[in-house]
């Protein structure tokens, strides 16, 4: 019989089996585990696996079991090819105009005129005689280049696309390695990859987690999942080893923890079944998409027919389809409504908050929060710039078309030739090439460059950006609402003082100085009452300190345990977790943990927790020598005055330990009798009159590089508040040593309970107005539960107090952080203690926990931001002189001195080279010292609109002087009123070079925006800069000297370059005029080009969506995140958003 690893090859159990028994829930589950496989501990042995010691680990059955169970990753949809992308950038709706101009253009090039058409005028025939070859070869070179323009800018795009998908893939494959599990590997715990873990492995599961895999519970302790991803029910559902021991994948522990045996990995988990359900609807909704469209063409002609019963049936094909797709995920409208979401968001496991973009920012959302504020933005600068040049462009083709008509058709009285169709076309092409140049078409791609390099950059400094819009909205941010402990504290927490039998210890007790029967009682009480996950272990190296592994407050209480000289893991393998009755954990609302393992026929309760809180379910306490003495109230009173407040005063976390007995026989006097079992779910009367055994103190020190960050914060205009539920004498001293609180600067700290009283009326709804009282000053909030710290985070956001509205950043690390994670403009979790569901919910993920991380965050946003205004700034002073230029010659001698192809290559070449070089700059430390934009701040500020309008006055003046003047003054021929078949000339080769001269020195001014005169500063720190730079003057000189008929352009002697450079280098003399000029001087509000969010408008959506939204549709496809992301959703925060998706119909 083949063997693996010392065991038989079969396994007792079928891949079948085990599918068909995780589809069951509760008693008929139980009822088939026992009936069918006699139990969970024989199915572990069927699986060759331990409850205790788990799998062997070995890699020859690790890879047999992927063989025969399958491996526990999804694959993700292939990537699209260059080709789909290519095709895809083709769709764009100018680039479609002019495709078919420049079509229309050949064609009418190779068209000869008929015999009949020489009956017209003699003139006209000679002329057009006399012309045919110089038209023919215009002709048909103009309507190439501009295919070919086009096909520059689509390749163009593609190539941006495709590298784009390649780094989502990248950051995709880094947040999966990120993604840790516990599991027992040959009676050891271990972290692996979620992607290691095999069927038949014994997992650990806690509070916080995100489950990876389908499995059965051998083991638990007041369990409590949250399965709303799978079936949408909002409501916590209870799990337990007797009631309902089937947990799966893709939902979030969020309370308990406990034991599981893996029974289904990948596509044959509940989550990889129903991915791919939906990956096959998404693919069949688009075909039936397709289908409806044509249906709907029919039965509209149908319709005028009077057919109309008819159309109700068949315009609805796939009803049927998508009432099953929702009976699968009991979620139908965020799983099939929209194919978009269901192939984006749930098929490539993209992450809720894209989901919540795609649906709130639709027809049915507001398109508030949803957009990043540089974002929101862009898409109303861009709406703007749309409206301005789609009516210049019109204007420009009207006035073009009816002053030839004057001049040709009424005044010279020349008959129609087909000849003068040409002539439409150009003008046409004209028109279209003003929209091109109208529209910034570098702006996506330098938002995608920037933020892209931001990123890559961003991993160094241990922030991994899971939303790419994230690092530009950190930019703005003007609060930062942070956590204390592992954030602000180092995490690293020792007990450094206790109260215990009325004494007071500095110092770790020796165990022989504690009454004998305390000193067992206190170490039993936190070796037991501590997750078992938690452990101290020997440092890498001698003389390293222990590390910490697991819930740091209470690795602080095991290490107390291991200084007063005992093993704390001598108890746990006395009393396993299998022997535990009952198990209340620790959550937000309890502040509590407590452990009920049996005793001599009855039971012991050990409890810990908040220290006032766990002092006021106490009834007795240890006194001298161990003797048992009544707490009185008065009592607490004073040690909470005298021991607890002093503790905390000096920033100690307080924690109490205490316990209570139920015996049986007779009972003590801190006893309870029992003759039957005790109602454990009546949780205020079991734990209750417990006797208080100690009181310790556990530092958490903060980091040294702390209160620096927070100043730089302070500088640059940030105001950070500490949120904690610590105690609020402890969050004071914290808050003072960081430098959150100072000296006379009347801040406000509350307690959560306080806080809630200020902000709620007399009904107890919360009011935006009371909390508008109380957050501009507030600096700590202490005791906080999670809802306070939403409550606050929301109240900021909405508030309309500042001008300019704030824009907030959380961090949390907690499951319960959640949603004041998810409805912050930036939420941070943290990478080392955070929850898989804080993780979940997050923007970025700070990977080594610490508060200065947020600051290179701050900095890297505000770059992006920069560069893209500086992109703008340059853009837009090429477009204005464009755009007048074209329509001012058009007006003037009908013609634009700029031609078609000219235009494409300044707007595509020029702005695509720039946004690479623009978006590049690496930021500086000086952008820490102005203070933040804020939500409503225009994009463009008074300082850019006067360098865009100062360098545009410049160049149109140049450029007109040219235009009118230049033949004369440069002695060479007029290119003015010349036929459309005429060659080339000097003269306006000379206005297309000086204008691209004078563009390409006006990038070096672009590279500052807040008036800065030495625009060469740091200019050698950037060699993609000068290196785009050069290669574009390289690039002109080549098309100017041999472009000839297809870019317009005739060869150029020394003395006229070295004119046209002349103009160019003025840009950089001029710009310093226009510096000079006071921008408080200028009006405020004629410059607020781009403040605010846009309001709900079709165009705008189609702006962001198509054009300017960095993490746009295409990444929507790409940015994939976990596996299970697309499922996973926290209802909590929807629910509390009173955002109920279902009824958008």
């Amino acid at each position: 019989m083949a063997t693996i690893d010392g065991r038989p090859a079969q396994y007792g159990v079928t891949l079948k089996q085990l599918r068909e028994l995780m589809e069951l829930r509760g008693s008929e589950g139980i009822e088939r585990l026992e009936s069918e496989f006699g139990g969970i501990l024989e199915l572990t042995k069927k699986l060759y696996s331990s409850p205790t010691n788990g799998l062997s680990g070995n890699a020859s059955d690790m890879e047999h079991r992927r063989q025969t169970f399958g491996s526990n990753v999804i694959p993700p949809k292939p990537p699209k090819t260059f080709l789909t992308l290519v095709w895809e950038a083709l769709q764009d709706v100018t680039l479609i105009i002019l495709q078919v101009a420049a079509v229309v253009s050949l064609g009418l090039s190779f068209y000869k005129p008929p015999a009949e058409s020489k009956s017209g005028p003699q003139e006209g025939n000679t002329e057009v005689g006399q012309h045919d070859e110089g038209e023919e070869e215009a002709g048909w070179i103009e309507g190439v280049a501009i295919l070919i323009s086009v096909a520059v800018v689509v390749f163009v795009t593609a190539f941006n696309d495709y590298t784009k998908e390649k780094q989502f893939r990248g950051l995709q494959s880094r947040i999966e390695g990120e993604h840790k599990f516990s599991v027992i590997r040959g009676g050891e715990v271990h972290d692996i990859g979620v992607g290691d873990i095999v069927v038949g492995d014994i997992c650990q599961i806690k509070y916080g987690d995100l489950l990876p895999t389908d499995g059965i519970l051998i083991q638990s302790n007041d369990l409590k999942i949250d399965e709303s991803s799978l079936t949408g029910e909002s409501d916590h559902v209870k799990k337990g080893a007797d009631t309902d021991p089937m947990v799966l994948s893709g939902t979030h522990v969020m309370e308990g923890s406990g034991k599981m045996l893996v029974t289904a990995v990948g596509v044959n988990s509940q989550a990889g079944i129903i991915f791919t359900l939906l990956g096959a609807a998404a693919d069949e909704e688009e075909v039936e998409a397709k289908k409806r469209k044509k249906e709907a063409k029919k039965q509209r002609k149908k319709q005028k027919k009077g057919d109309l019963g008819e159309e109700l049936i068949v315009a609805n094909p796939n009803k049927q389809g998508e009432g099953e797709a929702a009976a699968v995920t009991g979620n139908s409208h965020h799983a099939t409504a929209n194919s978009a979401n269901a192939d984006g968001d749930v098929r490539n496991n993209k992450h809720s908050k894209e989901e919540e973009e795609g649906e709130e920012g639709g027809p049915t959302g507001g398109g508030g929060h949803d957009k990043s504020v540089l974002q929101a933005k862009l898409t109303k600068l861009a709406i703007q710039i749309g409206y301005a040049g789609s009516f210049i462009a019109v204007l420009t083709v009207v006035i073009l078309i009816v002053r030839f008509c004057v001049q040709t058709f009424v005044l010279e009285g020349k008959p129609w030739d087909t000849f003068y169709a040409n002539h439409f076309v150009k003008f046409f092409i004209i028109g279209v090439t003003v929209l091109v140049v109208a529209v910034p078409e570098g702006l996506p791609l330098a938002v995608t460059l920037s933020l892209a390099y931001s990123v890559k950059k961003m991993m160094k400094d241990n922030n991994l950006v899971r939303h790419l819009d994230a690092c530009e909205t950190m930019g703005n941010a003007t609060a930062i609402c942070s956590d204390k402990t592992g954030t602000l504290t180092t995490n690293r927490m020792t007990v450094v003082q206790s109260f215990i039998c009325s004494e007071d210890h500095k110092t770790t007790p020796k165990f022989e100085s504690l009454p004998h029967a305390v000193g067992d009682l206190l170490v039993n009480a936190i070796s037991i009452n501590s997750a078992y996950t938690s452990r101290v272990l020997p440092g890498d190296n001698p003389g390293d300190l222990p590390k910490q592994v697991g819930n740091k407050t209470e690795c602080a209480l095991l290490g107390f345990v291991m200084d007063l000289g005992k093993s704390y893991q001598v108890i746990r393998d006395e009393i396993t977790e299998e022997n535990f009755h009952r198990v209340y954990t620790f959550n937000s609302v309890r502040k509590s943990m407590s452990t009920v393992v049996p005793r001599n026929g009855g039971y012991r309760i050990y409890t810990k927790g908040a220290s006032e809180i766990v002092m006021k379910k106490c009834s007795f306490i240890h006194g001298k020598d161990g003797r048992l003495e009544n707490l009185t109230r008065s009592m607490q009173e004073r040690l909470v005055r005298e021991v607890i407040e002093p503790m905390a005063c000096n920033g100690l976390r307080t924690i109490s330990v205490a316990y209570r007995d139920f015996v049986t026989g007779k009972a003590e006097i801190n006893q309870v009798h029992f003759d039957s079992e005790p109602n454990w779910d009546d949780e205020d009367n079991i734990i209750n009159n417990m006797t208080c055994l100690c009181i310790v103190g556990i530092e958490d020190p903060v980091r040294p590089e702390v209160p620096d960050a927070i100043r730089k914060c302070q500088r640059a205009g940030i105001t950070v508040r500490m949120v904690t539920g610590d105690n609020i004498n402890t969050a004071r001293s914290i808050a003072s040593k960081c430098g959150i609180l100072r000296p006379g600067d009347n801040s406000l700290i509350l307690e959560g309970k306080e806080f809630n009283r200020r902000v709620r009326d007399a009904s107890g709804k919360i009011q935006q107005h009371l909390i508008d009282k109380v957050w501009p000053s507030l600096r700590v909030l202490a005791r906080s539960s999670p809802t306070d710290k939403y409550t606050l985070v929301r109240g900021i956001i909405e508030s309309k107090v500042s001008a300019n509205r704030e824009v907030v950043a959380v961090t949390g690390d907690g499951t319960n952080d959640g949603p004041a994670l998810k409805i912050a403009d930036v939420g941070f979790a943290m990478g080392i203690a955070g929850t898989d569901v804080a993780k979940e919910a997050s923007d970025i993920i700070l990977t080594d926990d610490n508060f200065t991380s947020i600051v290179k965050a701050v900095m890297w946003g505000r770059n992006v931001y920069d560069s893209i205004a500086k992109f703008l700034q340059f853009q837009l002073t090429v477009n204005v002189v464009a755009v007048v230029v074209a329509f001012v010659g058009a007006c003037a001698i009908n013609d634009s001195p700029l031609k078609a192809v000219q235009m494409l290559w300044v707007n595509l070449i020029m702005d695509t080279l720039a946004s690479l070089a623009l978006a590049t700059e690496a930021p500086t430390p000086d952008l820490l010292l102005r203070k933040p934009y804020g939500r409503t701040k225009p994009l463009i500020s008074r300082t850019m609109m006067k360098n865009i309008l100062g360098q545009a006055m410049y160049m149109i003046c140049v450029i007109f002087v040219l235009l009118f003047y230049g033949d004369k003054l440069l002695d060479i021929d007029s290119g003015r009123y010349a036929d459309i078949r005429d060659p080339p000339s000097q003269h306006f080769t000379i206005i297309f070079n000086t204008f691209v001269m004078m563009t390409l020195f006006n990038e070096i001014n672009a590279r500052k925006i807040h008036g800065q005169r030495n625009v060469f500063q740091g200019f050698f720190t950037n060699p993609i800069f000068y290196s785009i730079w050069l290669s574009t003057l390289a690039s002109q000189i080549v098309i100017v000297q041999f472009g000839g008929v297809a870019f317009s352009t005739q060869a150029l002697s020394l003395e006229l370059w070295l004119w046209c450079l002349l103009f160019g280098c003025g840009v950089l003399l001029w710009g310093q005029v226009v510096t000079s000029i006071p921008t408080k001087k200028l009006p405020k509000n004629v410059f607020s080009y781009g403040s605010g969010e846009p309001i709900n408008d079709p165009i705008a959506d189609l702006a962001s969506e198509d054009k300017l939204d960095s993490d746009g549709k295409d990444s929507k496809r790409t940015g994939q995140i976990l596996w299970i992301r697309g499922l996973t959703r926290l209802q909590t925060q929807e629910d509390q958003e009173g955002e109920t998706h279902g009824g958008e119909v």
